[in-house]
């Protein structure tokens, strides 16, 4: 059973001392106050208050005379409490989660209820743009680690009435928070109260790895399928357009990457440098980034298929054939300059960046010259090994950026088992695991492909242009915030 507040002063106190410890925890503070005549106690942590708001709030306090102090706490709220989002609370845990989240809590005797005000001042990065985000041309910032900067970048942007942002708290231990957002009219209903109720019903200790744990807890089924499920993005422009062609979007708190649903595999390959172009630019870089895809899954199996079936070639590809002695089977070659590549990732994602580039100039070296040299590389492998790593680098989604290289293995290990029928059987599940893959919404994750929408595909392939006109106007006007759809008319 949830505890209150009684009333009681001494055991309403033993009841918050004996959650926060602020006898143990020495960055939980209990500042002891007389308000008008009543002994009162201001809790806080420090490092998540301003020290001059604090001083002020003191201050304030201080200065009332008995006669100014209400008898009931409702009075005190309206009366003597010059603060913005302040209001009451009687639960003790709700009391002490607002302490571990920022805000300040009074107690003041005779009074059954702990008042709460937001004095939080957050230790942030700035806003500058995301390393992962970058754009050629546009706006420069991006999320930082903070949620109500976060919802503030999204709201200079979207200045409209109807723009929804709710907070949820989920995890046990950690209560950690989560803004729904969304624009009320443009977003499915039906959607939003499936994802508002999942929010709600989450049972779980902690978001120990911010949003994929709640992408995890909201999306349990086909884990094997490695396409992702929602779009990432550190970009306030892009959730800002992809709210205004209705989705909603996840804001974690301590986390930089919003979460966008529903999201198809079109969704996800879309970049923000779509928008930033001129239409004809736009749709070149799309198209481009669309068929690297494709090359960058099918390339190398292709490759090992063909040099299975030599007999297939003709006159004018014999000269893909590798032209030194095959020391070390192809397949094998493949399957190690794959773990080798990820292996050297990680290694430049752990290298101090004062080593980073004599390091990957050295590894260049020894990856390219030397394993070719010592026989166990042709140089035909690492030349397509090499376009296939770069054109993973093309996909702003790491995770379709992983898909795709693990449908690749699996369509090697096929083929190199099972000849050409390893490659169609291998062909068939990548075509299954996309087309049985379906979104957090249930729709297709193929749309507009299934169901086939014709206009909608044109606009997936072909960037449309982002100005309308006003209605009854002659003249456009820009539309949409820069990348993730195009505008719509006011």
């Amino acid at each position: 059973m949830e505890e209150k507040l009684s009333g009681q002063w001494l055991q309403d106190l033993s009841a918050m001392r004996r959650q926060l410890r602020p006898d143990v925890n020495f960055d939980i503070l209990e500042r002891r106050l007389w308000i008008g005549g009543r002994e009162a106690f201001l809790y806080h942590v420090t490092g998540f208050v301003s020290d001059l708001s604090v001083q002020r709030i003191i201050q304030f306090f201080l200065e009332r005379t008995p006669e100014e102090i209400p008898e009931t706490p409702e009075g005190f709220l309206a009366r003597d409490t010059a603060f913005g989002s302040a209001r009451l609370e009687t639960a003790v845990d709700k009391l002490v989660t607002s302490v571990l989240s920022g805000l300040g809590v009074l107690l003041v005797e005779g009074y059954a209820a702990g008042l709460t005000f937001d004095i939080r001042n957050y230790p942030s990065r700035g806003v500058q743009e995301p390393d992962k985000d970058r754009v050629l041309r546009g706006s420069r910032d991006g999320f930082s680690e903070t949620l109500i900067a976060n919802t503030a970048l999204i709201r200079r942007r979207i200045r409209d009435p109807h723009l929804r942002l709710e907070i949820f708290q989920v995890g046990c231990a950690s209560h950690t928070d989560i803004a729904l957002v969304y624009l009320e009219g443009r977003a499915e209903e039906k959607l939003l109260s499936k994802i508002r109720k999942r929010l709600q019903t989450v049972k779980v200790d902690a978001l120990t790895m911010n949003q994929e744990s709640l992408a995890e807890c909201l999306y349990t089924h086909k884990w094997y399928n490695p396409f992702p499920k929602f779009k990432y993005t550190e970009r306030p422009d892009t959730a800002a357009a992809c709210l205004l062609e209705g989705n909603l979007v996840l804001l974690v708190d301590n986390s930089p990457a919003a979460m966008i649903l529903p999201s198809s595999v079109f969704d996800i390959a879309e970049a923000a440098d779509d928008y930033y172009f001129p239409p004809i630019t736009g749709t070149y870089l799309r198209i481009t980034r669309i068929l690297t895809a494709m090359v960058a899954l099918f390339l190398i199996p292709v490759y090992l298929l063909l040099m299975q079936n030599t007999h297939w070639l003709p006159e004018a590809l014999q000269f893909i054939r590798p032209v030194e002695n095959v020391n070390v089977p192809l397949v094998y070659q493949i399957l190690i300059l794959e773990l080798a590549v990820d292996g050297l990732r990680l290694a430049s994602v752990n290298t101090p960046s004062m080593l980073s580039t004599p390091l990957s100039i050295i590894a260049g070296i020894v990856m390219g010259d030397f394993s070719v040299q010592s026989g166990w590389f042709n140089s035909e492998i690492m030349l397509y090994m090499a376009f296939v790593t770069v054109a993973n680098y093309t996909q702003t989604s790491y995770e379709l950026g992983y898909a795709i290289k693990f449908l690749r293995l699996l369509l090697v290990i096929l083929t190199a088992l099972f000849n050409v029928w390893g490659f169609a059987a291998g062909l068939l599940l990548v075509v299954l695991a996309v087309v049985t893959n379906k979104t957090i919404a249930g729709t297709s994750y193929l749309y507009p492909l299934i169901p086939f929408r014709w206009r909608e595909i044109k606009n997936r392939f072909f960037r449309p242009r982002l100005s309308h006109a006003y209605p009854g106007e002659g003249r456009g006007a820009e539309e949409g915030d820069g990348a993730g759809g195009g505008g719509t008319s006011c």
